[in-house]
């Protein structure tokens, strides 16, 4: 039992009574959350001899809903900014140059990875070699890279930790409220032109928007905030998700469905954004009752565990799925979803 763990058990009773602990359990959660989105709306079927994967919310109805709350990325990248931003600080007081923060945030992110990559390299080139429909197989199995996409995008906003650091002692509000108007200009122009690349320039400022919001958490400007500011940002956030799903341009899943015309992540819109601000209203909303629970010694240590392995666990929870799909093909279990 994890609560018996000595190492576990040590971490926790030697906690600084200065950490954040909800922010260790958005952390958590957030990836927690997506990695059980990903197992249970994932569908896998044969069509005509053909292999389609696609997101159950496009097919069950309602069910976009649970986006509203299960598409936790913007809570990740949240929680991401708040810990750049307590590591450039810590530097800073200690004399540190900004090249110790690269390779503090860099390693973490990159070892794990590698290992990742080398491991799959390793097993496709195997697929390949020895595999009947080795093609097919191949290309459905990189779908476990989905991981990646994330890594790559947060690895590039720690490039511009500092600048974005600088920019919010100077600028503090202003900084999110040029990165939401260029968000809002980025889709403005690409879906009346239809300049379907320039929507990927939002990858940045969608997630470095959220990331930004996470500074502000960290200065204490947010925790500032009475309970009354929380909830208004939260329902502002959710009153703005409802309008503009509702007219005609947006869909109301947060997340691809391979169904849509569009999808509101990939590249995000100007949707993701206000989900952001619903969330982290939430969150915060809820920051100090779980604070207190969080004291306990039996949700600490889990949060606790839980961190330990979160890398882990988000780089190989599709691979785990694939794995299964992998087991079963040579089965013929998906010609019975074939129907042949």
């Amino acid at each position: 039992m994890i609560f018996n763990d000595p190492i576990l058990v040590n971490m926790a009773e030697n906690t600084p009574p200065t950490r954040d602990r909800y922010v260790d359990f958005l952390r958590a959660f957030s990836i927690t959350v997506v990695v059980i989105g990903h197992w249970i709306s994932s569908v896998v079927r044969v069509e005509n001899g053909n292999l389609l994967t696609y997101n159950a919310v496009g097919t069950i109805s309602g069910m976009w809903m649970l986006t509203w709350i299960m598409q936790v990325m913007p809570i990740f990248f949240f929680v991401g900014g708040f810990s750049n931003y307590i590591t450039m600080q810590s530097l800073r007081r200690r004399g540190e140059s900004i090249k110790a923060f690269y390779r503090k945030r860099a390693t973490r992110l990159l070892k794990p990875t590698m290992i990742f990559i080398v491991i799959w390299a390793v097993i496709l080139f195997c697929v390949f070699l020895f595999a009947e429909n080795a093609e097919m197989l191949i290309r459905k199995s990189t779908t476990v890279i989905g991981p990646l996409w994330f890594l790559v995008v947060y690895l590039g906003i720690i490039m511009v930790t500092p600048f974005m650091v600088w920019l919010h002692h100077r600028l503090r509000f202003g900084t999110p409220a040029v990165l939401a108007s260029l968000i809002i200009l980025v889709d403005i122009v690409s879906f009346s032109t239809g300049a379907e690349w320039l929507r990927w320039t939002n990858v940045a400022f969608v997630w470095l928007f959220v990331h930004q919001m996470g500074f502000f958490y960290a200065d204490g400007s947010l925790v500032r905030m009475s309970k009354y500011r929380h909830v208004s940002m939260a329902l502002a956030g959710l009153a703005g998700l409802v309008v503009l799903t509702n007219i005609g341009v947006y869909p109301r899943s947060m997340v691809g469905t391979g169904l849509e015309r569009i999808s509101n992540m990939n590249p995000p819109t100007v949707c993701i954004a206000v989900l952001a601000v619903w969330l982290i209203g939430l969150a915060m909303s809820l920051r100090e009752r779980m604070n207190r629970w969080l004291t306990r010694r039996r949700p600490w240590i889990a949060v606790i565990a839980a961190n330990s392995m979160i890398m882990t666990l988000f780089l190989w929870h599709l691979t785990a799925y694939t794995v299964v799909f992998l087991l079963l093909y040579p089965l013929g279990l998906w010609r019975a979803a074939d129907g042949s």
